[in-house]
């Protein structure tokens, strides 16, 4: 996987306004690609498949624990299980893991925001 680049799409939480056609808009801006939005930004995220989220894959995740409460993932159109290692590594920091396909993880994100709860999402894009 390439490198993360540190330069946040937009240096804020934000909640997702649509998704499709392998992209996503927010804030009035769009980005083709998986997103990892945390409560200090949003970065493109290099995980076009379930099978690459990982500790690495969610290493942003990790150093930001201290802020978050609970990570949504959006697993694109697939039904994917997170490794039971990973559940565990994400309970050792203190954030709930909750796994489902990109499209409820979208809904699930923005609610949670609205409701200002320390909510993080790692979305994968979806055609």
């Amino acid at each position: 996987m390439p490198p993360q680049n540190d330069a946040p799409h937009l240096p804020r939480s934000a909640p997702i306004e649509a998704y499709g056609k392998g992209g996503f808009a927010f804030a009035d801006m769009s980005h083709r690609g998986s997103l990892l939005c945390l409560p200090e930004g949003i970065w493109a995220w290099e995980v076009t498949r379930p099978d690459q989220i990982d500790k690495y894959s969610l290493r942003r995740v990790f150093a930001a624990a201290n802020s978050v409460d609970t990570l949504i993932l959006g697993t694109g159109t697939k039904v994917w299980a997170p490794p039971a290692e990973l559940r565990a590594a994400l309970r050792a920091v203190h954030v709930v893991l909750d796994a489902m396909q990109t499209g409820p993880a979208i809904r699930t994100y923005n609610i949670m925001m609205g409701e200002r709860r320390r909510v993080a999402a790692a979305l994968i894009a979806v055609p």
